[in-house]
């Protein structure tokens, strides 16, 4: 029997490490949402400090671990057998639920998940007991800590309305203070916001988050052998008032001195603070339960007592996690933010959610969203009425965003949001986070960062009259997610701790299940990651210079030429062979197609308005290039949904001779689209002429069969005008190919 319990021990070990990598990747976008949105400073150097900061965080979260044993449940009511069976049925559960989200690229909070988890495992067994019995269901609340599980309950669902309310106020301040403008503040005005700034992250994380941990017993000499944390007690408005001062001399040392951007080192170490804070708090997430369960079976071990008789009293006193194994766990968090694609998937819902700029929103509008913003846009109206027109001016104008949110060399390589925003952001999150960490209790990060990011948003009117709706759709989208998790968490972690309670049998088939899931999902996303790559979205231009523009629009002509000739090939396939699946599978591919390329008009014609040093002549020749891509989308776009139409309206397969034709005509693509992703693979631009004249020929083919079935219309079937219509927009296709490569070659000629 003991090798069975030696096996939960090992399989938990391995989910451990398994919850790490899953965990990491969904919660990267806490501390590095601000960093990266702002684009302060570069990636490589946001990935050190973070990195830098979980490393030492995960020393700080031995605290923690003591909700996994005790938070939620009574351990001394529970049997060693029970105990690993509520263990393992959490890890289980835990894995792949974050890893359904992760997937989907929702941010959630494996706090809740952990939480839920262990509460629906622990009622599931407790339930079993009660059963087992013959007791009243009324017992089942001796076995859940009810005080401290309601606590943190109620302390994870508080936290997103303050951590919302706060970020927004402080913002709104913050904003009202430095304007948009801030970098044509004093230096003073820099030094001070530096100042409270750093003095807020330096005193909650390192001094008010230290007092959560084991090291705040340490007794220095110097202080008559007081620990840290009666120092910080007794000394608390001293401390505050010294580092507020001290930081506002360095942050003006080093604006001043230095000629360095004040704002940019906030940033840093506001990411550092909050990578520090995630790993304190979210490490128990991830191996509080692996480390329960290990210390668990050594109490097992060393009693003798039989598995099913030994009571887990040993779980309710304090015990230490051994130093190495945070370590360890660390440098796996360390490893897996720096190669998770899965952490940029969750990260990019939460930048689009908080982008100054207009995005193409991800998610649609809903009607609650709709009558919160009806009634937001009602109160504020009201409120503005009340205040006098000259006060109202002036807080306009303190809110007005500059063109620097706009970088002056590109085009789409703007910051989602200036570096206010990004300060108030980590300094707000970094101390809601610390704060529970000290009282140990697990606040939920992922809550905290991202109502925070919406709370600054919503103060700094990033989100607009258009705008509105989708960014609130897309938060209540996010939330609900997250009360989903509580509610999937909770039953999940029951049934399969009901299972394994049943027979220990399902033990194995549950795990073997969760490797094969986790499995099937890597080679699933890895598949789709590949075909990405392949595909490449179509590439923004980023240069603002005439040679920019060729070498950047010769990658976009090649994207979009590859992918329009697999959709024709598609198309022609689908309608020859009546297949409604094939034909709306590829509608969905030229919809994202077209999606891309009016994306990129928008990019620019933002990009103009915004910046008024662009370099006309490039810009021109670029919106030139893409007004024929734009047409050859669009023709394709209707050739698909018509081909589609046609198919669901009648399922008969098309005469043989009106499929002849299709096909005939594919083949013609095929051999035009082919040699012209020979030109700019080969970038033989001389080619071009060669082309130009396939595409003249091919298109009076295409003209003399339009006018064969225009004389003859009346005779026509609906298939025969469906043949027309196909030909027709095949005709502009070549026209708009033919303009494309023409303009091109003048351009790479004359540059």
């Amino acid at each position: 029997m003991e090798n069975v319990y030696l096996f939960f021990v090992l399989a938990l070990a391995f989910l451990a490490i398994a919850d790490l990598i899953v965990g990491v990747s969904n919660d990267a976008v806490n501390f590095l949402s601000s960093a990266i949105g702002s684009k302060a400073v570069s990636f490589k150097k946001i990935m050190i400090i973070a990195s830098l900061g979980i490393a030492l965080g995960a020393i700080f979260s031995s605290g923690m671990m003591e909700v996994a044993r005790k938070g939620i449940f009574n351990p001394e009511l529970y049997y060693f057998d029970e105990i690993m069976i509520i263990f393992l049925a959490v890890m289980i559960t835990d894995i792949l639920l974050l890893d359904f989200f992760n997937t989907l690229g929702l941010p959630t909070s494996t706090t809740v998940s952990i939480v839920f988890e262990l509460l629906g495992a622990a009622v599931a067994i407790g339930a079993y007991k009660i059963w087992e019995n013959n007791q009243s269901i009324v017992e089942l609340i001796n076995y859940i800590n009810t005080s401290k599980a309601t606590q943190i309950i109620l302390g994870i669902v508080l936290s997103v309305f303050i951590a919302f309310t706060i970020g927004a106020i402080v913002q709104w301040i913050s904003r009202l203070i430095l304007t948009f403008d801030f970098d044509k503040n004093s230096k003073m005005i820099s030094s001070i916001f530096g100042g409270i700034a750093i003095t807020s992250i330096t005193y909650f994380i390192l001094i008010k988050g230290l007092k959560g941990t084991s090291y705040s017993q340490t007794t220095f000499d110097y202080f008559n052998g007081e620990t840290i944390n009666s120092i910080i007690d007794k000394n608390t408005t001293q401390i505050i008032i010294y580092l507020t001062i001290i930081w506002s001399l360095v942050s003006f040392i080093y604006s001043e001195i230095f000629k360095s951007n004040i704002y940019k080192l906030i940033i840093l170490i506001g990411t550092f603070a909050l990578a520090l804070a995630f790993a304190g708090n979210d490490l128990v997430n991830f191996i509080g339960v692996p480390i329960a369960a290990w210390q668990s079976y050594e109490a097992w071990l060393s009693s003798g007592i039989p598995a099913d008789q030994l009571t887990m009293d040993v779980l309710s006193s304090k015990v230490e996690t051994p130093t190495l194994i945070l370590f360890f766990a660390g440098a796996i968090m360390v490893v897996t933010l720096w190669f998770s694609s899965r952490a940029q998937n969750v990260l990019k819902t939460s930048i689009d959610l908080s982008d100054q700029g207009e995005i193409k929103e991800k998610f649609k509008a809903n009607l609650l969203a709709k009558l919160l913003v009806k009634i937001s846009a009602s109160t504020n109206s009201a409120i503005q009425k009340i205040i006098p027109a000259r006060i109202k001016e002036e807080i306009d104008n303190r809110f007005v965003p500059s063109n620097q949110l706009l970088l002056s060399n590109t085009i789409i390589e703007k910051p989602a949001f200036d570096m206010i925003r990004a300060c108030i952001n980590l300094i707000v999150a970094s101390i809601l986070i610390s704060i529970a960490t000290s009282y140990k209790l697990p606040l939920s990060t992922t809550y905290v960062t991202f109502m925070v990011a919406m709370g600054t948003s919503l103060a700094d009117r990033a989100w607009g009259t258009e705008s509105a709706v989708y960014r609130v759709s897309g938060v209540l989208n996010v939330i609900g997610g997250w009360f989903i998790t509580a509610i999937v968490a909770f039953s999940a972690a029951g049934l399969v701790a009901f299972l394994m309670k049943f027979s220990l049998y399902f033990m194995p088939i549950l795990f073997l299940l969760t490797c094969f899931l986790i499995y099937r999902n890597y080679l699933r996303y890895s598949e789709e990651s590949k075909k990405i790559k392949i595909e490449k979205q179509i590439l923004e231009v980023e240069k603002n210079t005439v040679k920019g523009v060729i070498n950047e629009s010769s990658k976009n002509i090649q994207n979009v030429i590859k992918r329009s000739r697999k959709i024709f090939t598609i198309t022609a396939d689908g309608i020859s062979k009546s297949d409604v699946k094939l034909l709306e599978k590829n509608s969905r591919q030229v919809t994202k197609l077209n999606d891309e390329v009016d994306q990129l008009q928008d990019n620019i014609f933002k990009y103009l308005k915004a910046n008024d040093k662009a370099n006309e002549k490039a810009t021109q020749l670029y919106l030139l290039l893409l007004e024929k891509l734009t047409i050859t989308t669009k023709n394709l776009d209707k050739i698909s949904k018509r081909t589609l139409k046609h198919v669901k309206e009648d399922r008969r397969k098309l005469p043989l001779s009106n499929i002849k034709v299709i096909l005939n005509l594919d083949n013609t693509f095929d051999n035009v689209y082919n040699q012209i992703l020979n030109i700019f693979e080969e970038k033989d631009y001389k080619k071009i002429e060669e082309v130009l004249l396939k595409i003249i020929q091919s298109n009076e083919e295409i003209q003399e069969e339009i006018s064969f079935y225009k004389d003859s219309l009346e005779q026509k079937n609906k298939y025969d005008v469906l043949h027309l219509d196909i030909l027709f927009l095949s005709s502009e296709i070549l026209i708009s190919l033919k303009e494309l490569l023409e303009n091109f070659y003048s351009i790479n000629t004359s540059s």
